[in-house]
């Protein structure tokens, strides 16, 4: 495990907070591994303090928890949590995309274009604020605030699903082809089209991530 060294700054703890929340989020903490103040500030560069008060806003985010014994552990990904997550992702996308559409909002190609160049890489942080970018054009394209706002509360657990999605996705090019015709919906100002397009697209992602899941656990026991 290796994190990125926090510049020299004023604001440490939404530094050191911002950086474990990538980390969380591209794998590099991976669901289940032990952290510590002590070696997160090392390899951080920082002094204690703010790596606590970032341990702490993490914990209450519910991406932490406490480790048997001493610290903490990133919080496991829960199959059951994911898909509850991604029927509010899946309901949420639909609706913004039908109200975008239905004000024929243009969405830049250019996040389009920025998201194959990600996928086509190895960066999986890339990847994520990629997708992140898309699917927060769409939330304010849709001209409700109260999607946007909706959007940010799960925003820290899409993006950590995300990230895990993406790591292990064999179909990098299919999401944008699916993103393209997500847009075009829009632009076309079908809104039918751009709410389903929208929902399967999160179902897709949804169904993806459950599958590695369930090969990732161990089978149950059989019954004698």
């Amino acid at each position: 495990m290796s994190l990125a060294r926090v510049p020299a700054r004023t604001d440490y703890v939404d530094a050191v907070y911002r950086s474990l929340l990538d980390a969380i989020s591209d794998g590099t903490l991976a669901p289940g591994a032990r952290v510590t103040q002590e070696d997160l500030a090392a390899q951080l560069h920082v002094s204690r303090s703010p790596v606590l008060q970032a341990l702490r806003l993490l914990k209450k985010d519910g991406l932490l928890e406490d480790a048997p014994g001493r610290g903490l552990l990133v919080t496991p990904l829960q199959p059951q949590r994911i898909g509850q997550l991604y029927e509010v992702r899946g309901a949420l996308d639909a609706l913004a995309a039908r109200l975008a559409a239905q004000r024929r909002a243009p969405i830049a190609a250019s996040l389009i274009a920025a998201g194959r160049r990600a996928a086509a890489g190895s960066d999986v942080r890339a990847m994520i604020e990629a997708d992140t970018a898309f699917h927060r054009a769409i939330y304010e394209a849709s001209g409700n605030p109260y999607i946007v706002d909706s959007a940010q509360l799960h925003w820290i657990h899409l993006r950590r699903v995300m990230g895990a999605v993406l790591l292990h996705s064999g179909s990098r090019e299919g999401i944008w082809d699916e993103h393209e015709a997500i847009r075009a919906a829009i632009r076309a100002g079908d809104a039918a089209a751009a709410g389903e397009l929208s929902e399967r697209h999160a179902q897709a992602a949804r169904t993806a991530l459950l599958g590695r899941l369930a090969q990732a656990l161990p089978s149950p026991p059989r019954a004698a």
